[in-house]
């Protein structure tokens, strides 16, 4: 069984209203679920990263083998250059998106978790339908939630 997780974030403005959408694909029983959220003052890569952390958290079982597919550069260079794991050591000192990095961490650790960096807006048909469902999450404020770490945490 293989999971397969495209995952996407928007900001309109940066900061600005913001939604993040994800597709989750399971290839033995051909399984589709889509999750998208929107918040009403975020930014494009706190998105991104939430969309991970979502993607992670919506499965069932420890050890499983996962793929996630981004356009976020942010995001996969920060863990695949293990980048995030020297900002730990540091506290997060002068980083940005803490509260986030450390719940991407926690369920990280519970994963088998490899990431595909793909080209955004280029044609891939899974990418193209997780930066539909951010945008119209980013685009529906009656439905949106407080990103309040960001909110407390904006000026700093």
């Amino acid at each position: 069984m293989a999971i397969y997780a495209y995952t996407d974030g928007s900001s309109l403005g940066n900061p600005g209203p913001g939604g993040y959408g994800l597709i989750l694909l399971e290839t033995e029983k051909m399984v589709k679920k889509e999750i998208s959220q929107g918040f009403r003052l975020t930014t494009n890569n706190r998105m991104e990263l939430m969309a991970v952390c979502v993607a992670l958290e919506s499965l069932k079982f420890t050890n499983t083998e996962i793929t996630i597919f981004t356009d976020s550069k942010y995001v996969v260079d920060s863990v695949e250059k293990r980048w995030v794991f020297g900002w730990v050591k540091k506290g997060f000192k002068g980083k940005k998106n803490e509260d986030l990095w450390r719940r991407f961490l926690e369920v990280y650790k519970l994963q088998k978790v490899k990431f595909q960096w793909v080209k955004g807006h280029a044609g891939n048909v899974w990418n193209e339908l997780a930066d539909v469902l951010a945008v119209e999450a980013a685009n529906n404020p009656e439905n949106f939630k407080i990103d309040h770490y960001f909110e407390q945490h904006q000026d700093e």
